[in-house]
């Protein structure tokens, strides 16, 4: 396993990462959840991604369980947490970055993961009715009162960053280092474009989810949506358009003769794709089995045979044309 510092922080990652979006309370109970996490702690990974409302908070709590069960030394991995969405319906309990909120977040999170602080922990949506400023002040608390480490974003625009940023800075406050951003094959905006010169000039470091994009990019739903995958879980509905869109299945079907001429499944490829980027810090993974762990954890071998040749022949398949590049 690599590790790659996170933007220009101390901290190191390893290159590739485990999140319990989805997976853990809905697919994983706490055993299968210990089995995933020891199969990706032993390759080396050591951060674990977590949110308040995944599983209506149950997901921390399955995480929580495991890593009291496991028992491995403190410092040897990382957690992360986030808030934005709440878990229940009142006023000040959902949709805000507000300083009630995120204290009280926190305070919940810590409880239900069975841990005296966790290592990251984002705004996992930008608030546009909180200022700014406020969210700043509560999050550089958090970490002064030794509740978390490091604290990031997800979602946010260059702006909001930017603006946040100058706020710690003239405040002297903890500044956010990290951005989770969605960033794969079919999704590229946050990583590429406007967003590479943010990238540079901040240093800010990238913990992206959905590589493999709900794991459309596997090639398994190419014959429809399987019983036993996120697509046919109850409320992930919204999921069906995106997993039956014949354009983008078309264009995974021409992805996987390129998968092949490197030796690597659909999925490594996508994931290696992904680690080729040196603004990414990890990419985050899911598994819902051991043997998907092992699969994602060899991806790391391929990034090298991504040559300029097979990069050009991956943005063909998805009409990706480079910038400086005639494409009348």
């Amino acid at each position: 396993m690599k590790y790659r510092h996170l933007g220009k922080t101390g901290l190191q990652v390893s290159e590739l990462s485990i999140g319990s979006w989805v997976t853990f309370k809905n697919q994983v109970d706490v055993d299968a959840a210990m089995k995933i996490m020891t199969a990706a702690y032993d390759y080396g990974v050591n951060f674990f991604d977590n949110a308040e409302v995944y599983a209506g908070g149950k997901s921390e709590e399955v995480m929580g369980a495991a890593l009291k069960k496991l028992g491995w030394r403190r410092g040897s991995y990382l957690v992360s947490t986030k808030f934005y969405w709440g878990l229940n319906d009142g006023v000040n309990e959902k949709n805000t970055l507000n300083r009630k909120r995120l204290i009280e977040g926190i305070h919940g999170s810590l409880e239900r993961l069975q841990l005296d602080y966790v290592d990251l922990v984002y705004c996992h949506r930008p608030d546009k009715t909180t200022p700014i400023e406020e969210t700043v002040w509560a999050m550089h608390n958090i970490i002064e009162w030794g509740k978390a480490l490091y604290w990031g974003t997800s979602e946010w625009s260059a702006s909001e960053i930017i603006e946040a940023i100058q706020i710690a800075e003239r405040h002297h406050l903890h500044k956010p280092v990290v951005e989770q951003p969605q960033y794969n094959l079919l999704e590229r905006g946050r990583l590429e474009g406007d967003y590479v010169r943010f990238y540079k000039e901040y240093g800010y470091g990238t913990t992206t989810w959905s590589p493999l994009a709900s794991g459309f990019l596997s090639g398994k739903y190419q014959g429809g949506i399987p019983k036993d995958s996120r697509g046919s879980l109850k409320g992930y509905e919204w999921l069906h358009s995106r997993l039956t869109d014949q354009e983008r299945l078309k264009q995974v079907a021409a992805l996987e003769p390129v998968a092949k001429e490197i030796g690597a499944t659909l999925s490594q490829l996508a994931l290696a794709w992904c680690l080729k980027n040196p603004f990414v810090s990890t990419v985050i993974t899911g598994a819902s089995r051991v043997e998907q762990v092992h699969e994602n954890m060899k991806s790391a071998e391929f990034v090298e045979k991504l040559t300029p040749e097979i990069m050009d022949k991956i943005d063909a398949v998805f009409g990706v044309v480079k910038k400086g590049e005639d494409d009348d």
